[in-house]
């Protein structure tokens, strides 16, 4: 899956975060179809996930911000063998450089250390470069690519790592806003296209 990412102060945004649950995937996919038109995922691919997110052997975790009553921006991590996965991150386009993009990463992260993740990695399509900013001032290195990864409009993408740290640790995010992508995932939901967003 891939994952995308607004920026901001985080101090700035009022939304609140929470845990994804089903009847939170209808607005999901509402903005999944806005923000991602070429290769949103469907309804079936958030139902997987959320189904590995709940119960004893939980490998998941997937989080919405809701502002107003309006969910705002969602985000997910898969945890696999000490290793997490940032699946995708997505904030509605008035919420960009407001931070929110930076909070639901550094849940993301949380989430990475108490799953016991030794690194985190994500793919970023390699024209976002104000998500790549972002995943950068949060401690992410490049390691390589995947050409042609994100179909169909066969763009590369860029795969990054960090290894886990504190999220306190991790900067703020100072105002980037674009939609950012994230990592391969160890077990892909379904194949869509790609197994994430970009």
């Amino acid at each position: 899956m891939t994952a995308r990412v607004a920026a901001g102060e985080g101090a700035r945004d009022g939304a609140a975060l929470r845990e994804m649950r089903w009847w939170d995937i209808a607005p999901v996919l509402e903005l999944e179809r806005e923000l991602f038109p070429e290769d949103a995922w469907s309804a079936g691919m958030f139902w997987s996930e959320l189904a590995h997110a709940r119960g004893p052997a939980a490998n998941r975790r997937y989080v919405v911000a809701e502002l107003d009553g309006r969910l705002v921006g969602y985000g997910g991590l898969a945890a696999v063998d000490g290793t997490g996965d940032i699946q995708t991150i997505a904030t509605a386009r008035d919420q960009w450089g407001t931070g929110l993009g930076s909070r639901l990463l550094t849940e993301l992260l949380s989430a990475a250390t108490a799953f016991e993740c030794a690194e985190v990695l994500l793919e970023v399509r390699v024209d976002n470069t104000r998500a790549q900013r972002l995943y950068e001032r949060f401690g992410f290195e490049p390691i390589g690519f995947r050409r042609g990864y994100y179909q169909p409009g066969n763009v590369d993408a860029l795969v990054m790592r960090r290894t886990t740290q504190s999220p306190s640790e991790s900067p703020a995010d100072s105002g980037a806003g674009a939609p950012a992508a994230a990592s391969p995932s160890p077990e892909p939901p379904t194949a869509q296209g790609t197994p994430t967003h970009g």
